[in-house]
């Protein structure tokens, strides 16, 4: 993980204003993404549809990612982490203004912006994770969950704002255009300040496509692919399980996923000394058990157990994106390609996700389709030991 001192001399004056920068845009993706799933409770009553429908409309982000990702890597390696964390965001933004714009009116305007975020979306993703991955490098030590950290603080802020609007009868059109308007103008400024991804050890001149036929960036994946299912299904189910499952109020479900936020952001910023400390594998594990009783709390409990539950539902769920993406990155000559497989990867949760508790929501109720998520950590723990650091020669 350590830097050598020439390079981090050389970028001292760099350092600073490049890690503001990075956690500024992740702050902002999760402030858009919040913005968005505050409106998916409206977008379903609006267009009447069953859960199944709804997951299905929701596949179209993720399929809009998983089609973007695979190459991303590669376009980083010829233009570089701004211009193409600069791309996304503009499609991200001219994605979610039309969905905005078709919300309450045309499902088919809603659902081909949803696509375009999606592609959006994905690009932005990747370009931050990279460069997220080459600040901590020249930092030396663990920063990348505190990156996410800062894209979950974008999400309670999000989420809040959200809740906030539709309390107050704001229509979803125009909460989320102002959304759209403010999180792609800052990160399109603030990218500026990144650092250039430095290519160390130019001799490796194997494609990008290359990094899909390593076992240690593959493993990882998977591993990535069950957390995010994890993190994905509270993102796109919770707010609704706690409207259908325990009769509460639109604007409450929305604050219940600023709460499932909330305890993410307080694990992350704690979760950088803890592994650090313990390793990798070890709060990994950990975190997963906690995440699998918080959602069984949710489903079996009611009143303060729903809220203690949402919030170890939330803490347990912190740490495997933000993980994945550091172990992909540890050499800093392949970070770009693997952070991209291992990004594809762990969105197929995203692409997968939707539909399948949607599914099972429609047979067995959307608060008892939340158990799948604790089911599916199980298998999800035998891959956790990939993520060990990679040690990097020279």
């Amino acid at each position: 993980m350590a830097a050598p001192e020439t390079a981090r001399g050389a970028l001292a004056g760099e350092l600073d204003p490049a890690r503001t920068a990075v956690g500024l845009v992740f702050a902002l993706n999760g402030f858009l993404f919040a913005s968005w799933v505050s409106r998916i409770p409206e977008l379903r009553d609006t267009f009447d549809l069953s859960n199944g429908a709804l997951g299905l409309l929701l596949l179209l982000i993720a399929a809009g990612s998983v089609g973007a990702l695979p190459t991303t890597g590669a376009a980083i390696g010829r233009w570089g982490t701004v211009r193409v964390l600069r791309a996304g965001v503009v499609v991200a933004a001219a994605g979610l203004a039309a969905a905005a714009l078709g919300l309450g009116s045309s499902l088919v305007l809603t659902g081909a912006g949803l696509l375009a975020y999606g592609v959006g979306m994905g690009v932005w993703d990747v370009a931050m994770n990279v460069e997220g991955a080459e600040v901590e490098r020249h930092l030396g030590r663990t920063i990348m969950p505190r990156f996410h950290a800062a894209f979950s603080l974008g999400t309670v802020a999000g989420a809040l704002l959200g809740a906030a609007s539709i309390a107050l009868g704001v229509p979803g059109w125009a909460h989320l255009l102002s959304a759209v308007a403010l999180a792609a103008g800052v990160a399109l400024a603030r990218a500026g300040a990144f650092l250039p991804v430095v290519e160390v050890g130019t001799e490796d001149r194997r494609p990008a496509a290359a990094a899909w036929l390593e076992p240690r960036t593959l493993l990882v994946g998977v591993m990535v692919l069950a957390l995010a299912l994890t993190e994905g299904t509270a993102n796109d189910w919770l707010a609704v399980a706690l409207v259908d499952g325990h009769d509460v109020s639109h604007a409450t479900g929305v604050a219940g996923f600023g709460v499932f936020v909330a305890a993410m952001t307080a694990t992350r910023f704690v979760g950088t000394s803890l592994l650090d400390r313990f390793g990798r594998p070890a709060v990994l594990w950990t975190t997963m058990a906690v995440a699998g009783l918080g959602v069984a709390l949710i489903v079996l409990g009611s009143g303060a157990v729903v809220v203690v539950g949402i919030v170890l539902w939330g803490a347990g769920a912190s740490l495997g994106f933000p993980v994945g993406m550091s172990a992909a990155a540890d050499d800093p000559v392949r970070a770009a390609a693997r952070v991209s497989v291992v990004s594809t990867i762990g969105y197929a949760a995203f692409l997968a996700g939707p539909p399948l508790l949607g599914f099972v929501a429609d047979e067995v109720g959307t608060l008892r389709a939340l158990l799948v998520v604790a089911v599916l950590l199980v298998p999800a723990a035998l891959v956790v030991p990939a993520t060990r650091p990679e040690r990097v020669e020279g």
